[in-house]
């Protein structure tokens, strides 16, 4: 089973992952970070396929998938 980590504090929020999560587990929080922004959270891990194009598209490197 895949694991995935989320910085939440690099995050800016910009919703690409969100975008680009074939299964929708992904979503904006409703609480602001350091910087300002709404980063992202998991909602279902334990269902991840590990695909890894949240990883790919986040500009800034916030996500890191373990397979």
């Amino acid at each position: 089973m895949p694991k995935i980590e989320i910085d939440a504090e690099r995050c800016k929020g910009c919703g690409l992952c969100v975008l680009y999560c074939q299964k929708g587990h992904i979503k904006q929080s409703k609480s602001l970070n350091k910087k300002g922004a709404y980063p992202v959270e998991f909602l279902k891990k334990a269902e991840c396929s590990g695909c890894s194009f949240c990883a790919i598209i986040c500009p800034d490197l916030c996500i890191t998938v373990y397979k």
